[in-house]
């Protein structure tokens, strides 16, 4: 059990690293900005636990978890890995790509809510978020390829020639960090689990904790070595983008897959949290465009507090 967590805190660190190095490098060779390369690459990648998880459990006939696997890692994503890398670091807000992300996180965070007060997600549902999707990841590429040729006319820079060998290299680098870290996760999740029921820890407080981190993981290293290497924009945009494809990506995916109802409970309670969450975040980087350490210890005790009211429920 102990070398368990042992080999997954290492798998973790060196996954991580690898992960956040070969998303700079490329981002730099593409001629485009860290925070794009966080919103899709490191954003979307970070999300693959959360994709397997929701689809598997639509097999199962398990909508609560699906559905509750999304919420739960958008509150922890913003809450508890924002602030844990706020802490190390605080993170910066770009102002006018913070207007372009942060908005369309808005829409599709209220894009859930709408899903969840129709009390079910559809396959038609579910190609409209796909589509989204897309239409985001287009225009984001665009606008920042764009606004990268602007600058560079204006500075008299000539644009580089992009070495498609060097990027693949990078690719490389990222998507070995990538399954290291997942891997990680799963490990130290495991060794964790096997830990907590050694010492008597219910099943339902291990799930509401220790699995329910567990999921989000990738996003919490990739966010915590970007904020230490001072690399905040693909911090920022890992957040961003993993909620972006959080709800368009996987609730639309496992909608196409098999049309699913929303559980009462992710009604009544959690789709709020992730709601407030998401305008708070919104209320947070617009406050003098960066998030401070103070305002990361804010969102670190909010999420201490929802933990504590779903162990509290759960007990009930």
């Amino acid at each position: 059990m102990y070398l368990l967590v042992l080999v997954g805190l290492v798998l973790l660190f060196f996954g991580g690293e690898l992960l956040v190095r070969g998303a700079v490098n490329i981002a730099e060779r593409l001629g485009v900005s860290s925070l794009l390369i966080g919103l899709i690459l490191v954003g979307f990648g970070t999300s693959t636990p959360e994709l397997v998880t929701s689809i598997l459990a639509i097999y199962e006939n398990k909508p609560g978890i699906a559905v509750g696997n999304v919420v739960g890692s958008n509150i922890a994503n913003i809450l508890l890995i924002l602030g844990v890398a706020a802490l190390i670091y605080p993170v910066s807000c770009n102002k006018q790509a913070f207007k372009r992300d942060g908005s369309f996180m808005i829409l599709a965070v209220l894009a859930a809510l709408g899903v969840c007060v129709m009390g079910s997600m559809n396959m038609v549902l579910g190609g409209l978020f796909v589509l989204l999707l897309a239409s985001y990841i287009g225009y984001s590429i665009y606008s920042e390829r764009r606004a990268q040729q602007q600058k560079n006319v204006a500075d008299g820079v000539v644009q580089r020639n992009i070495s498609m060998p060097l990027i693949l290299k990078d690719f490389g680098i990222f998507c070995v960090g990538l399954i290291l870290t997942i891997i990680g996760a799963k490990t130290l999740v495991t060794g964790s689990i096997d830990l907590a029921r050694g010492f008597g820890v219910s099943e339902t407080i291990i799930g509401l904790t220790v699995v329910a981190v567990g999921t989000s993981m990738p996003e919490l290293v990739a966010s915590c070595i970007a904020a230490w290497k001072k690399q905040s924009d693909i911090a920022f945009g890992n957040i961003i983008g993993s909620n972006i494809y959080n709800i368009l990506g996987i609730l639309g995916i496992t909608g196409l897959i098999h049309p699913f109802a929303v559980p009462e409970q992710i009604m009544d309670f959690d789709i709020w949290v992730m709601v407030g969450a998401s305008f708070l975040l919104m209320i947070f980087a617009a406050w003098g465009w960066s998030i401070s350490r103070v305002k990361g210890g804010v969102f670190l005790g909010l999420y201490c507090a929802y933990t504590i009211a779903l162990i509290i429920t759960a007990q009930g």
